[in-house]
């Protein structure tokens, strides 16, 4: 079979495997995963017809015929290397999933998110939680530990909730529609004359702020806010674990990690800062 009838794409992951002696290591450099890698080598194999690698316990060998198809595979890439080098370095476009809270966090950070990072990044505020291993996200925060063998999980730390006003005489309440759990708990207090209701939950930030009403919100924002208090002790029944998720595969995209690492940092000091992580 001659070589040019091969996607490159399978072309360019031989040499990382043939490089660097096996699937772990080429790992890294490929942004693809040893079983990923091992699969793909495989489909080369019986594409070509050929015996690529011997597979030892550590590693991968090339065969004859692996050392050849390297050394051609290796003179095509020396002479489209000087036609990719031309071509300005594409940004990477990273969707970050998260609930209103956090990513008004997020991109009140993201300076320190972007910051000598070449990557461009979309916030997606939403309750509702994208599928990440149908890629709707690279990468999503959530309040639950995800199950499934295709996701890459990182625990941040624990989130609380407390009630907020701009001191304590303001009794009137301001409440979120919805279906969170915090949502839930602050529509089971008990109505009063003049208590509000919105239905997005940077309103009920600003009319605490104002000195409307007291709301309920995370302390990673509450606290954060010079105008207002804490005026109820902790809610430990809204207590949870944060998540931050990614596909398997997709953490190991240069840029992705970096961006993972970088919000992990920022989260997971937001967290420790009010209470046991």
């Amino acid at each position: 079979m001659d070589v040019r009838d091969i996607d490159w794409d399978d072309l360019r992951l031989f040499l990382a495997v043939a490089r660097k002696g096996g699937l772990a290591a080429a790992a890294a450099s490929t942004g693809k995963s040893a079983p990923t890698l091992g699969r793909r080598m495989l489909a080369l194999e019986r594409r070509t017809g050929r015996e690529l690698f011997r597979r030892l316990p550590r590693g991968y060998a090339l065969t004859t015929e692996g050392e050849a198809l390297l050394a051609h595979v290796s003179e095509i890439e020396a002479r489209i290397a000087p036609l990719a080098a031309d071509r300005p370095r594409a940004s990477i476009k990273i969707v970050v999933s998260a609930g209103v809270w956090v990513t008004r966090l997020l991109t009140l950070n993201a300076t320190v998110l972007t910051d000598g990072h070449p990557v461009s990044l979309r916030f997606a505020a939403d309750d509702a939680v994208a599928d990440i291993t149908r890629r709707e996200a690279l990468i999503g925060v959530r309040n639950a530990r995800p199950e499934g063998g295709a996701l890459a999980v990182r625990r941040v730390g624990r989130v609380r909730f407390a009630v907020y006003a701009r001191d304590d005489t303001v009794t009137r309440w301001v409440r979120v529609l919805g279906t969170t759990p915090s949502a839930r708990w602050a529509a089971r207090m008990d109505a009063a004359p003049g208590d509000l209701e919105v239905t997005h939950p940077r309103s009920a930030l600003d009319l605490a702020q104002s000195g409307v009403a007291r709301a309920l919100l995370p302390m990673f924002v509450g606290d954060a806010e010079p105008t207002l208090h804490r005026v109820s002790p902790v809610v430990e029944d809204l207590d949870h674990d944060q998540w931050l998720v990614a596909h398997h595969e997709d953490r190991h995209i240069p840029e992705v990690r970096r961006t993972l690492d970088r919000m992990h940092t920022l989260l997971a000091g937001v967290c420790r800062g009010h209470g046991p992580a």
